[in-house]
């Protein structure tokens, strides 16, 4: 028998035979440097008394940095480090990559353990997944240009920390970044949205497993998000070309992702006023904000007019894992004070924990 604390057996033994208990136990994610953990092994042979071992150790793993470790069960954020990692666009444009490319970087932030990871290309129009391992020594941050790796692909990007199996494993320690530019002009430093394994929860995976399922619903890993939004829009009548991405979260990357199906908006102008809306997408979703996308009434430049701002928020009716980002380019951005290029990804109001992701398991060539 197993569970959260105690490993236990019984049966009945002919005499000279032996019973060997095996097992792993995972240290908590808060648990620092110095504290002593101990584990003690009992047993009865027929009405005997009892006899006990008490064997312990004291947590010696170098500490990231002074400070305390974050919360694990915080839930996932661009400004965390997790064991898994959703960058939220990159693309390549194969006829002119000076123009359209994705500097892409991830980073092991662990002082001296190495890092298995496994990358997941997922095209965003046809969603099937293109997979490669990376191995970092510790410390260590690779950087490449989506031209090299996945050339002439618009799409999203997932990492999983593994093990040498390729099993998933509890390694919160990845953190990743990314720089994106399309031929339109537009263009962002985006952080990677970083997901925590949690102590404990990790699925069942062995040599002989083909595929593993990451449960993110808070025992495994940390709920995704399920409500996005989208802080202070600009006028498109101040010179403003909003590209909005979402990109759904989850699926079987043996096959592809899963795609967002129809999302329920709200855009607010800045007295409140709110006007509904509906759109449908496939794995991913990007469009620049306008009259025609999304569809309201009064449309979008009569809601958010000139010299105004607005916002919106976006969600499935379903229990949907969504993750987005915006990337704002106004050409006058050298010309008026009140101009301003860039990016960020998209604010978490709720999440939800019935999102799931199947990767293939295989081992690496690291």
């Amino acid at each position: 028998m197993v569970n959260g604390s105690t490993v236990s057996w019984s049966g009945t033994l002919a005499g000279n035979q032996i019973v060997t208990i095996k097992y792993k136990a995972q240290i908590g994610d808060q648990v620092v440097t110095g504290t002593q953990l101990c584990i003690t092994s009992a047993g009865t042979v027929g009405g005997s008394p009892a006899g006990s071992v008490v064997a312990c150790l004291t947590v010696n793993c170098p500490a990231l940095g002074t400070g305390v470790i974050p919360d694990a069960k915080s839930p996932a954020s661009d400004q965390k480090a997790g064991s898994v990692l959703f960058y939220n666009i990159y693309s390549s444009d194969a006829a002119n990559y000076n123009a359209q490319n994705t500097r892409i970087s991830i980073t092991n932030t662990h002082p001296v353990l190495r890092a298995t990871v496994h990358l997941f290309f997922v095209d965003g129009v046809s969603c099937t997944a293109a997979d490669q391992y990376l191995c970092l020594t510790p410390n260590q941050t690779y950087t490449f240009l989506a031209s090299d790796i996945d050339p002439g692909t618009t799409g999203y990007l997932v990492a999983v920390a593994v093990d040498d199996r390729g099993c998933p494993i509890d390694f919160n320690y990845l953190i990743g970044d990314e720089y994106v530019k399309f031929s339109s002009g537009h263009a962002a430093n985006l952080g990677a949205e970083a997901i925590s394994a949690l102590a404990g929860g990790l699925p069942l995976c062995d040599g002989n497993s083909t595929t593993a399922t990451l449960n993110f619903d808070g025992v495994s890993y940390n709920g995704v998000p399920r409500v996005l939004a989208v802080d202070n829009i600009p006028a498109k009548g101040d010179g403003n070309d909003t590209m909005l991405v979402l990109n759904r979260f989850g699926g079987n990357l043996s096959a592809g992702g899963l795609t967002l199906g129809t999302i329920f908006g709200l855009l607010y102008d800045d007295v409140e006023q709110g006007y509904s809306f509906n759109i449908t997408g496939g794995c991913q979703l990007r469009n620049s904000l306008s009259n025609s996308f999304p569809r309201t009434a009064p449309r979008f430049e009569s809601a958010i007019p000139p010299g105004r701002t607005g916002w919106m928020k976006l969600y499935s009716l379903s229990e949907n894992g969504m993750f987005g980002a915006v990337i704002n380019l106004n050409k006058n951005s050298n010309a008026q004070s009140g101009a301003f290029n860039q990016g960020h990804n998209l604010h978490k109001l709720t999440l939800t924990q019935a999102a799931t992701l199947i990767i293939p398991v295989f081992p690496p060539r690291c």
